[in-house]
């Protein structure tokens, strides 16, 4: 899903301009005409995944509804390398200065979450598994975050608790046992959620499964211990999804892909992806 086409991704851009503008930028006011036009610059100074050209053209729209559209040849999903120009926008230079730093803030964090599931998505290929995200976003960019993660070619897991039930080990120590919790949350949700349970060993994955769950999370397990679950998953009920999750570096994730799983979940690629480095350079017109 394209989380951009909901509104309230773009709803806080204002809250983030208030933020960092504050009662105006003085800097700006006191050194730049208000009537002197320019042009800014978008350039990637490493190589990156682009994500959120809509986004940061949204900050500058917000201070100024006539400013021109980003001008580009590029799209989100697009790699460039270091050096490349993939973005200009004309408008006064007073806007273009004030809003350069919301802007550059979300589409270097964009970009970044992009470009490291791109890195992800790579290294699983040909396995027939794919990498989702996680709820570890940064609290206000979710929407944007998960977006990030579609554009670098993830997949989304659950937007929020309302998404879907996932049991974890608290929810199984408090409602007694894995079948407990799963008969629970069967007999309360809709019939269009699914259930899924994260489970520890053999004997909690029997019985999710008999209790029917479409889906089990192995969390934590080294890769020749989720192959046997997950043997042992495909004789139970071949139709369960498999999900495997817990410290998933970059460079060992392929061996999960590898060991049969259907998902990787990664929260890394919110929690922990860097901010890729961009530039804004404007000039008068």
């Amino acid at each position: 899903m394209n989380w951009l086409d909901n509104g309230d991704a773009l709803a806080a851009i204002g809250q983030f301009l208030a933020e960092d503008i504050g009662r105006g930028d003085i800097t700006t006011s006191s050194t730049v005409p208000g009537d002197v036009r320019g042009i800014g610059r978008f350039l990637a100074k490493e190589y990156l995944v682009i994500c959120g050209l809509e986004v940061a053209e949204a900050v500058f729209l917000h201070l100024d509804a006539e400013i021109s559209e980003i001008e580009t040849s590029f799209s989100d999903g697009d790699e460039v390398e270091e050096g490349t120009v993939f973005g200009v926008l004309k408008g006064y230079a007073d806007v273009l200065l004030t809003g350069e730093r919301v802007a550059l803030n979300l589409l270097q964090r964009m970009s970044g979450v992009a470009t490291l599931t791109r890195q992800y998505v790579r290294a699983v290929e040909g396995t027939g598994a794919a990498i989702v995200d996680t709820r570890k976003t940064t609290p206000g960019l979710r929407l944007l975050e998960k977006y990030a993660v579609t554009i670098g070619g993830g997949k989304n897991h659950r937007l929020g608790l309302d998404d879907g039930v996932l049991i974890k080990d608290n929810h199984i120590s408090l409602a007694g046992g894995v079948t407990e919790a799963v008969a629970a949350a069967k007999n309360t949700v809709g019939h269009l959620h699914k259930v899924e349970v994260e489970v520890t060993n053999w004997a909690q994955l029997r019985d999710a499964i008999d209790a029917g769950a479409d889906i089990v999370m192995l969390d934590n397990h080294t890769p020749e211990e989720a192959a046997k679950l997950v043997q042992m998953s495909r004789d139970l009920n071949p139709a369960v999804l498999i999900e495997a999750s817990g410290g998933m570096d970059l460079d060992r994730v392929r061996s999960y892909a590898e060991a049969g799983v259907d998902l990787i979940s990664v929260g890394r690629l919110t929690h922990s992806a860097r901010a890729v480095d961009i530039s804004f350079k404007i000039q008068t017109l």
